[in-house]
């Protein structure tokens, strides 16, 4: 297996276990392949490869199926090392669908509601509001503001 090269996240998370002192790190990776390996006991081991090349590896066959469903696309995963001897074991401990990154949306019209939301204040004449808008006169303004960004994101 040998070294995985990672770059840590700035805030890991520190635990105990089995004796160990471990550092969980979160990262965003798009997962390249998973290769189950059977091991001599016949138990499967679940290596995870992301596109820069790191391995991380899972016992775990709910963790590794659920990369096998995500290989090809962007994932959160957290992981911990290991030290064992001269060579440091990656564990994969979660892996989940990241979320969508700004500026990728495939649909104007998601996009478009998100940035009406987001403009709502100024819509509804100020920034900070001393009362509630009530919601069809809300809807109201925002949905002119929502079909013209939309319009305009489709015509780009």
């Amino acid at each position: 297996m040998g070294r995985s090269i990672y770059r840590p996240s700035p805030l890991p998370f520190v635990t105990r276990g089995r004796g160990y002192q471990t550092v969980t790190v979160e990262r965003v990776v798009d997962i390249a392949e998973v290769e189950p390996v059977k091991t001599r006991s016949g138990t499967i081991r679940y290596v995870v490869r992301d596109r820069d090349g790191n391995e991380y590896t899972t016992f775990r066959e709910s963790i590794g199926e659920r990369a096998q469903q995500l290989e090809g696309k962007r994932v959160r995963i957290e992981f911990h090392e290991q030290q064992r001897g001269e060579y440091t074991n990656v564990y994969l401990d979660k892996v989940e669908p990241a979320p969508e990154q700004p500026g990728e949306d495939s649909d104007p019209e998601e996009a478009a509601w998100r940035t009406a939301v987001d403009a709502a204040p100024w819509l509804v004449g100020e920034s900070d509001p001393h009362e509630a808008v009530p919601p069809d006169e809300l809807y109201d303004k925002l949905k002119p503001f929502k079909d013209r960004v939309a319009d305009d994101i489709r015509d780009e």
